[in-house]
């Protein structure tokens, strides 16, 4: 099978763009390793399809695709305007309440009762993704005046945006609820919690979901920035969310958190997704600028494990070609020398337990023996996600009973998932890692594998044994890997579909 070398991951949001099976399949074959189903639109049945088409993609490609249902999350708008739009000009007075009469030039309904009590004179409100900036000068129960600091043409309908207010809201509304229970029973991997301020939102949505769908935090409020480490440890990845947070954080600030989220995520060895307007020019034109290049490439350089694109595939005139384009910088990137050099000042040591070290120890031995692989048994997906964090020259294999496992971590820097048997013993633990590595390009005869793995086999986050393994001369052509069809455990759709081969990078 044709394999990809790229580390940094791509996830490809479906939309319009992308909502048929010939698309899906080609935003794959140009490099897209996972999907994002955006539960701000669309329907269940609209969702159910698309996935399906994921599932189809994946049982042809013989290779394990992560899905991310995005939860739409609690959103706040100004209501109806008279005359659909009003201008408002610098200095003059603007009302925001939950009057049922339609918005003018004087004043517009905000029908959120929450915002209200989170409101204190001096503090900002912005609207329309910060356009318009307003200022608080009087508020109430069930109003608030303010003066317009930036002002401009206002629609309907419009975001609102509180920074540096914790508003007494869930990031679960009871869509999103909905939502969950719904994407859960689909089988989807990661559920991407919106609105997160504090960890007990993290907390809530995991106790919904149950123990076999990651919980990624969405990080795009001021809120969650201070309560970063509370919610990192709480959650199972990291997604910085950079419209959002643009909005409430000033744009110099953007980027010094963005690093600062990966950094700490890599730290956890949590796998991190940087998003939003990443190549957004290729939405409508073939190519990206210059600087959105330069921003892919930073979050390469900064050991993202994945970078997400939005409405270039969701909407986009060019999403496979937006895909294509994200990994030829990825790749320009990860062979540039600097990249190496990046990764190892960001090295984080070990935390003081027998996984972290036999991970870290890995990494070690294999670039001193010249291993051309490291193979990483898991039950739990830790230890792969604890390989992931060395950031090793080499690819990391990694070897799972769980069909939902190695869709999970098909999300994970620089893993290469394969679903098989657990290992029965020693010899043949040797054997399944050896034949995968070799068979599928990894490794020739001759050359070194290192191999990590937990005693007693199939025990859940035993990770204790380091082994060096040489690839042997194989006389047949066995190969370890099943079909990607799954047990009566885990959801998953199995007709049959025209094989679309992965691309050859």
């Amino acid at each position: 099978m044709r394999r990809r070398s790229r580390r940094a991951k791509i996830l490809a949001t479906l939309g319009p763009a992308s909502a048929d099976r010939a698309a899906i399949a080609a935003l794959y074959r140009a490099g897209a390793d996972a999907f994002r189903l955006n539960f701000s639109h669309g329907s269940h049945e609209q969702t159910q399809a698309l996935y399906n088409i994921i599932r189809e993609v994946e049982e042809s490609a013989l290779h394990p695709i992560a899905v991310v249902a995005d939860l739409q999350g609690p959103k706040l708008r100004i209501g109806e305007l008279a005359n659909g739009t009003v201008s408002l000009r610098e200095g003059q007075a603007f009302r925001l309440d939950q009057g049922h009469a339609k918005g003018d030039e004087s004043r517009a309904p905000l029908p959120h009762e929450a915002v209200y009590g989170a409101l204190n004179v001096g503090m900002d409100i912005l609207l329309d993704d910060g356009r318009i900036h307003l200022r608080v000068t009087a508020c109430g129960e069930d109003f608030a005046e303010t003066e317009v600091v930036t002002g401009g043409a206002l629609s309907d309908h419009k975001g609102v945006n509180l920074p540096g207010a914790i508003l007494p809201l869930k990031a679960l509304t009871d869509k999103d609820r909905r939502d969950l229970a719904f994407a859960v029973n689909l089988g989807v991997d990661w559920l991407a919690l919106s609105f997160v301020q504090r960890p007990e939102d993290v907390a809530e949505a995991r106790m919904l979901a149950g123990p076999d769908v990651a919980i990624m935090a969405k990080i795009e409020k001021p809120s969650a920035v201070k309560r970063f480490d509370e919610i990192l440890e709480l959650a199972d990845g990291i997604m910085v969310a950079r419209g959002d947070l643009g909005v409430e954080l000033a744009p110099e600030a953007v980027p010094a958190v963005q690093k600062q989220i990966v950094r700490a995520a890599r730290d956890a060895g949590k796998p991190v997704v940087v998003a939003t307007q990443m190549l957004e020019s290729m939405i409508r034109a073939p190519a990206p600028t210059r600087a959105e290049a330069s921003d892919v490439a930073t979050a390469v350089y900064d050991g993202g494990d994945a970078l997400m694109l939005s409405a270039e595939t969701a909407v986009g005139d060019y999403a496979a070609e937006t895909v294509d384009m994200m990994h030829r910088i990825i790749d320009r990137v990860e062979h540039d020398p600097l990249h190496r050099q990046f990764l190892e000042a960001a090295h984080t040591l070990p935390t003081a337990t027998a996984a972290d070290a036999i991970s870290a120890a890995a990494h070690q031995v294999a670039q001193t023996i010249g291993a051309t692989a490291i193979a990483t048994y898991t039950q739990s997906g830790a230890t792969a996600f604890r390989a992931a964090r060395e950031r090793p020259q080499i690819p990391i294999l990694v070897l799972t009973p769980r069909l939902n496992m190695a869709r999970r971590l098909a999300l994970g820097w620089g893993l290469r998932c394969i679903r098989g048997d657990d290992a029965r013993d020693f010899d043949d633990m040797v054997e399944r890692a050896s034949r995968a590595a070799h068979f599928r390009g990894y490794a020739e005869e001759g050359s070194k594998l290192v191999i990590i793995a937990g005693v007693p086999f199939g025990t859940p986050g035993a990770t204790n044994l380091l082994h060096i393994a040489f690839i042997p001369r194989f006389t047949d052509r066995r190969d370890e890997q099943r079909p990607l069809t799954a047990g009566p455990d885990e959801a998953h759709d199995t007709r049959d579909q025209v094989r679309v081969p992965e691309i050859e990078r």
